[in-house]
């Protein structure tokens, strides 16, 4: 692998308008229920006394943030490491991909992977997930949801020269902490972000990611 090709992500200026969501399902023609890229959108606060009144109780430190994701395409891709039939591979770029020809639908690169992004694709029997629109950048072009991002909040690079321009933030919730793959994803923590596995709130609409 000559290099690492990563997403960069401003979680501080993310309004959670899910464009990054329709422009990747439209590019790929994905069927119903499958999203290579989602939004999360993680809420939390807490109860405490008025302060003009003790008898009445109101909600205090509210926060929502919103955090785009699709495959970190990570330096240790557990998905890889779980197929039986070496489908899942990681090219020069860093990019890690799934070979639909050797996939036989086991599933256990979906179980596997902490952030969901290899997904089954009930009419062609096979897993799919994010492919970083090789075929847009082999012509010159950015990834669709970066294209799409309404708020510049998406954009890609070589992991090392993200880090140097962004830092080297790779997790916060409700993404699971970046040392089990090493994700290749840099991101700018929205004010109220928390760190992975210390996070005070929840996810909203489950069901939509």
């Amino acid at each position: 692998m000559t290099k690492q090709l990563a997403f960069y992500f401003d979680a501080s200026a993310c309004t959670g308008c899910k464009a990054c969501v329709v422009a990747c399902k439209d590019r790929s023609n994905l069927p119903v229920g499958v999203n290579w890229r989602r939004v999360y959108h993680y809420e939390g606060g807490e109860w405490g006394t008025d302060p003009n009144n003790k008898d009445l109780m109101v909600p205090k430190n509210l926060f929502v943030t919103a955090t785009s994701v699709a495959c970190m395409h990570c330096q240790v891709p557990v998905c890889a490491n779980v197929c039986p039939t070496g489908a899942i591979t990681k090219d020069d770029n860093g990019i890690v991909t799934i070979n639909q020809d050797q996939c036989i639908g086991c599933r256990y690169c979906q179980w596997a992977c902490p952030y969901g992004a290899p997904q089954f694709n009930d009419e062609a029997g096979v897993m799919t997930k994010c492919d970083f629109c090789q075929d847009l950048q082999a012509e010159g072009q950015n990834p669709a949801c970066v294209d799409a991002c309404v708020m510049r909040v998406l954009d890609y690079g070589e992991l090392g020269e993200l880090r140097v321009k962004h830092g080297s933030e790779a997790a916060v919730e409700p993404l699971p902490p970046a040392d089990i793959t090493y994700p290749s994803v840099v991101i700018t923590p929205h004010k109220d972000s928390q760190a992975s596995g210390k996070g005070t709130g929840k996810i909203l609409t489950l069901e939509e990611v």
